[in-house]
């Protein structure tokens, strides 16, 4: 997010993408076959780029994750995200740049959302800078960013009803949030606070606070002292199943701005649903390298 408040991103890399209807409907029997780099532009000019690709793009090494015309390569200080995309309706557009994050500190929290470990959340630098280089006109900036991944053998919506998550810069560093509810009743509750050192302590946990819905109507909710109802300061993604947004709220007496995220997977569980996904996130299973002249 920049600094002020007006501009965001949010890339995420994919091996099995998991909210592609591609994915699903091949019965996720080969992740690296569905692969992509989801990237989103927040602000005047936003994009959104989702494109489900096969194996054939798909390259990884110790450091790098490239898939197709864009990549992820850790340079041992830094993940430096080079991106070469083309948005989704209802703009079609080149999304072309880097993107740089520099975390202040690597945690060592890997956290089981499931009692088998079927799903594992790994917070690298819940405190990072980002510097944003793309080729469009005001969108070169920096601010404060996050660096984490999800690992899981099974789909989400198997196990879970719905969730919640937010990250919310502090003076003393970062909070984190994780509420879920599993599809056997039971509820997963964590707040960790992070330092800028690395450091990580479980967090006093204001109460489960909801705010208005999105605009498809999803449920929100997230942590703040009571008689405080957050509210949402920069709509990022709206999907009928996801919402992403700056969210203000107040812990522990200190109001804080940081991006929320609620998940309602009884709504993605539905097949309607797929449809709908494939209009915003094309197939695209072949590839080859560009040719070099010279």
């Amino acid at each position: 997010m920049s600094e002020d408040g007006q501009k965001a991103v949010s890339v995420i890399g994919f091996i099995g993408s998991v909210f592609s209807p591609w994915y699903a409907w091949s019965g996720r029997r080969d992740p690296a076959n569905h692969c992509c780099i989801n990237v989103a532009t927040y602000g005047p000019g936003g994009r959104f780029t989702m494109t489900d690709r096969g194996r054939a793009a798909l390259s990884t090494t110790r450091d790098t994750l490239r898939v197709g015309p864009s990549q992820m390569h850790w340079d041992g200080q830094s993940l430096v995200i080079t991106i070469d995309e083309v948005s989704g309706p209802p703009v079609i557009a080149r999304v072309r740049g880097t993107i740089t994050v520099t975390p202040r500190a690597i945690t060592g929290v890997e956290l089981p959302l499931a009692a088998d470990g079927g799903h594992v959340w790994r917070p690298f630098s819940p405190i990072s800078d980002i510097t944003v280089a793309l080729e469009a006109e005001g969108w070169q900036w920096s601010g404060h960013g996050y660096f984490d991944a999800n690992f899981g053998t099974r789909a989400l919506e198997d196990d879970f009803d719905f969730w919640t998550w937010g990250r919310y810069p502090t003076a003393a560093g970062a909070t984190c949030f994780y509420d879920a509810v599993r599809r056997d009743g039971s509820r997963f509750d964590t707040a960790i606070a992070f330092g800028p050192d690395g450091s990580a302590q479980p967090a006093e946990a204001p109460p489960r606070t909801a705010f208005k819905r999105s605009l498809w109507q999803v449920k929100r909710e997230t942590r703040a002292d009571p008689g405080t109802v957050p509210q949402q300061v920069l709509g990022m993604l709206d999907a009928p199943f996801y919402s992403r947004s700056a969210v203000r709220t107040q812990l522990n007496g200190e109001t804080v701005t940081g991006v929320h995220e609620a998940l309602d997977l009884t709504r993605f569980r539905n097949p309607l649903l797929k449809p709908m996904l494939a209009f915003r996130v094309p197939r695209r299973p072949g590839w080859s390298e560009p040719r070099r002249d010279g």
